[in-house]
Formats: structure tokens, sequence, C-alpha cells
């Protein structure tokens, strides 16, 4: 009996485009990969290299063990200030310039182009002074990244703070068009990320931290009314407030720089003059030193 043939498989001669169709799709993908590489944003960058500069070129904190066991600390009284209050409120009270009417003029000297297109306010009285900044100036819609111009500004901002001891808060606010992101539920939030972002810079430029505040109002602080684009322009802002001392930072932050008058209260706070410009301590040479 003759066996049955099978049927011939004819053979696919396209079977090539899968292959070619896979290289293509690989290609593709590859080139959108090395092209999202090469597009760096430059304020993400500066954060991410001054932060590791800032890890490895960290000092070390403690040059002896920490002591473990019943090892009690030889004096639990607290140092004595170098210079009393009193004496230093005199010293500042007899110097000719002002620290806030200097750093007012000094503002004003370097953003001279913002404040005529109105990007940037200055103003204040004997207590504070405050430098407002359009929030579209320094963050983009709905985020707290600062943008490459935030840098420029907070840089300039932090060479003219530098040389002074006054305590220095900043103040975030919003208008009144919802947010709900997985990193912003609310305008609380948002506004407070970007005072934060704001300080942290300062803190990069030089700054000390131990001078700083930052605070979030949120929608509820409005300069205009939030029915025109351009009044809830206005209210997307950034306030630097620069005190004169911290009793009036304190007062301030609790109701806000827009809602704050120099009022009896504030003035009684503020009696202490600003203190002096910092200098830095002139070196002692040691006798045995050979320099």
């Amino acid at each position: 009996m003759a066996r049955r043939r099978r049927p011939e498989e004819h053979e696919n001669h396209e079977r090539w485009l899968v292959s070619y169709a896979d290289f293509i799709t690989l290609l593709f993908a590859f080139f959108v990969v090395m092209y999202s590489i090469s597009s760096v944003n430059e304020g993400k960058y500066k954060v991410l290299s001054q932060a590791l500069v800032g890890v490895f070129n960290d000092p070390e904190r403690s040059l002896k063990p920490i002591p473990i066991g019943d090892e009690r600390p030889l004096t639990v009284k607290p140092a004595e200030p170098l210079v009393s209050e009193s004496e230093q409120t005199e010293a500042a009270i007899g110097q000719a310039n002002d620290p806030l009417q200097t750093i007012a003029d000094s503002v004003r000297d370097a953003f001279g182009d913002l404040i005529k297109s109105d990007q940037l306010t200055v103003r204040g009285n004997e207590l504070w002074i405050e430098i407002e900044l359009k929030s579209s100036l320094l963050f983009g819609s709905g985020d707290a990244m600062p943008s490459d111009t935030a840098f420029a500004i907070v840089e300039k901002v932090a060479k003219i703070l530098k040389p002074f001891d006054n305590p220095v808060h900043v103040e975030g606010f919003t208008d009144n068009q919802p947010i709900r992101t997985a990193q912003y539920p609310t305008n609380w939030e948002l506004s407070t990320a970007r005072a934060a972002s704001i300080v942290r810079m300062m803190a990069m430029e030089g700054i000390d931290p131990r001078r700083m505040a930052a605070v979030g109002y949120g929608e509820f602080q409005p300069v205009a009314s939030n029915d025109s684009a351009d009044g809830r322009g206005r209210n997307r802002r950034v306030v630097l407030v620069i005190s004169r001392n911290l009793d009036v930072r304190r007062s301030i932050t609790s109701s806000g720089s827009a809602n704050a008058k120099p009022d009896a209260a504030l003035r009684r706070a503020g009696t202490q003059t600003a203190p002096s410009p910092v200098t830095a301590p002139t070196p002692v040479k040691s006798p045995s030193s050979g320099q």
C-alpha cells in the first residue's frame, strides 16, 4: 500500500519583514533615549551638582569620639554671650547707615530692569522690607522646580543679603485655581514648596540657614481679585521679607507680610536695630608661627 504524501508547506518569503520591523522599532527607541539624555535641565543639573559638592566637601562633624555610658557634661549652664543684648542694641542704634535701607537700595540698583517691567517690587518700612517676585519669573505653571532665571535672581539677592545678619523669611502665595496632583494636592503644598525652593537656593549661595524660614499661605492672602487673569497673576507671587530682628520676623509670619502693619506692638518688637554687617575675624598669629 503506497504511503500518503504530506502536503508540502509553502515557504513564507515575507518573514524578513517581521525582523525588519523589530529592528526599526529598536532603532527608534534608541534614538529617543539618546535624545532624552542629551536634553538636560540646567536648573535640575545645578541643584544636583551643588548637592553632591556639599556632600563630598562637608567637613567632619566631630573630631572626638561619641561618649557611651554614664559620662555627664562638665556643666549644664548655658554659654554667656560675648556681647549683651543691650550693648548690641546701643551699638546698632549708633550706626549712621541703616542695613535695611542699604539692602533696599542695593536691590533696586541690581534689578532696575525687572522693577521697570513690574516683575519685581521693593517696598518696606522701618521694621522690614519686602522683595516681591512674580511666580512666573521663578517657576513653571503648577510646579516648584526653579527655572534658570530663578537661579540667576537668587544668586544676586544672596550676594546683597550675605553681609548682613537680618532674619529672612520667604512667603509663597498662589491664586484660587485648584490644583490636585500627587505632589501638590492643594495650593498649600504648592506655595510652601515654592518658598522652600527659594530658601534652599539661598542656603546654597551661602546664606546662613539659621536666619531663614519658608512659609506658604496658599490662596488665602490675595492682593488682587481672582476674577481676572491679571489679578490671578498678581496673586501668584513669592515675597522675600528681610526683618529688623527675629521678633519682628515672628510677628510678621503670624499674619503674613500682606496683612502686617508697623503698629505699636511691632515697633516695640523692633526696638533693636538691624545687626551690623558680618566681617570675617582677623586671624591671630601664634608667637611660634614662622609666618
